[in-house]
């Protein structure tokens, strides 16, 4: 049986440079980010929401290319936030960090966020969490006006509430923002590029570093490493098993020791060059020997899943087209299969939230 070789035919991994300062000799990073801050602007307008408090690290970078503490944040919301009408975006960035969002074309103005959680106000927080809302509302009302409709994502519940008694109409923002981000510009697909050749070149390093002996924690390092160097933000899981680990999915990377002729299986899940998200599976084998029967019989079935979803993927397809003609998976591997019984999804600015599936679980049209 032939042997495939992801990375056989590439010859450039050494000198990819995919820096987050603008070495796409070919990018246009205005036109980037205007698209991106017009596609937020247009969803907005069609589900009817006046303002969006953004506080979703990821939604800030794509709708302004504002780029700070990102795990920080999502671990202490809100700290960093956006405010977004048809005029006007307000960024409220991190004491200390205003700086960071100087020359965006994308905002209007950059003022002191001011946090309010409980890692940050303790006990207060009660009071904290009012007179955030009290600030936020006096702003609002400024902007859109008194009981107009407001977008929010990623806010504490006493926020909602409150905002919604200042007499507000609160939506959830999770909608227009996601459909935004769904339609990718040009220049976008310039960074989906560039943060897939640096995960490329991550798990190129990976794979020549595999040894027996080497733990699961060691060799994951290694991508890690790797698409830091490049300017990636980070590996979003840890999905790096061996052996026995493998199966079911899902077992996180540890400190166990890889032992000879091992599968060893991988799930990317970067956050890379740009905050593109670079997602995608490989299965290597430990050596020294060569793959046994059983391994040889579990790539051919993968390996045939593949080339089958490759061949009837076209343009203008619908998504429940592609999931009706999807390879079948076979009874023996369903009770483990992938929770949305996964034939592919969609990436961009962070995990995107289309996942076609097979029947009979298909749950996303058209």
């Amino acid at each position: 049986m032939a042997e495939l070789d992801w990375h056989a035919d590439r010859t450039d991994n050494s000198s990819i440079v995919t820096l987050d300062n603008l070495r796409i000799s070919d990018l246009d990073i205005q036109t980037l980010q205007k698209y991106r801050l017009d596609r937020v602007r247009e969803q907005m307008q069609l589900h009817e929401i006046d303002a969006c408090i953004l506080s979703d690290a990821v939604n800030i970078r794509y709708t302004t290319s504002a780029r700070n503490m990102q795990i920080f944040t999502a671990r202490n919301a809100p700290s960093r936030y956006l405010i977004l009408t048809q005029k006007d975006s307000i960024l409220f960035e991190f004491k200390g960090c205003e700086h960071l969002a100087s020359g965006l074309n994308t905002i209007t103005s950059v003022e002191t966020s001011s946090t309010a959680s409980f890692v940050a106000s303790g006990m207060n927080i009660d009071e904290k969490e009012k007179q955030w809302v009290q600030n936020i509302s006096d702003r609002l009302q400024t902007l859109v006006g008194l009981k107009a409709t407001i977008g929010i994502e990623r806010l504490n519940g006493n926020i909602s509430i409150g905002l919604k008694e200042k007499g507000f109409v609160i939506k959830d923002a999770q909608r227009p923002v996601e459909l935004a981000r769904a339609i990718k510009s040009q220049e976008e697909m310039k960074c989906i590029h560039s943060s897939l050749r640096a995960t490329e070149n991550g798990v190129h390093k990976l794979k020549k570093s595999i040894i027996p002996g080497i733990s699961e924690n060691e060799l994951w390092s290694v991508l890690h490493q790797a698409i830091i160097a490049q300017d990636g933000d980070y590996c979003e899981t840890r999905l790096l098993s061996s052996g026995q680990k493998t199966n079911p999915w899902f077992q996180e990377t540890g400190p166990r020791l890889i032992q000879k002729n091992e599968l060893i299986a991988l799930d990317t899940d970067v956050v890379g060059c740009y905050g593109y998200y670079s997602d995608f599976s490989r299965t290597f084998h430990a050596g020294p020997d060569g793959p046994n029967s059983d391994q040889k019989l579990l790539y051919s079935i993968a390996k045939e899943q593949v080339e089958h979803n490759m061949s009837i993927i076209q343009a203008g397809m619908s998504f429940r087209e592609y999931s009706e003609k999807a390879w079948d998976i076979p009874k023996e591997f369903y009770d483990n299969r992938y929770y949305l019984v996964c034939s592919y999804y969609f990436c961009g600015k962070g995990f995107a939230y289309h996942g076609v599936v097979n029947p009979p679980a298909f749950v996303i049209g058209p």
